[in-house]
């Protein structure tokens, strides 16, 4: 359970992404549209997620939880890989549509 754990935080921090659906263009509700919220209720932002997720990867991989702690964590860490996840996608449309928006300038000055 560790090591998928630990992939997840690994994930988080160097940037790399899955499959699943980016924000819109301006990266606006990311954190709300994956569902991980912090206890509060509010949706949380990229540095946040990633934050807590590192913390979780940390809980589980010191042991000495019992199940169903480990099982929450487990799931809480689950829901901050998917909201990194989804962020980092959103910044990766915005780049990749500011470079198209840029080469296109460029194709119509020469």
């Amino acid at each position: 359970m560790a090591a998928k754990a630990t992939r997840a935080a690994d994930a988080a921090e160097t940037g790399a992404v899955g499959a699943s659906g980016a924000p819109d263009a301006d990266g606006e509700g990311a954190g709300a549209e994956a569902g991980a919220v912090p206890e509060g209720g509010a949706a949380i932002g990229y540095e946040q997620a990633r934050d807590e997720l590192v913390d979780v990867v940390r809980r589980l991989e010191a042991g000495g939880t019992t199940l169903e702690e480990a099982l929450a964590l487990w799931e809480r860490g689950e829901e901050l890989a998917k909201v990194c996840r989804h962020w980092l996608e959103g910044a990766r449309a915005r780049l990749d549509a500011a470079l198209a928006q840029e080469r296109d300038g460029s194709d119509q000055r020469e």
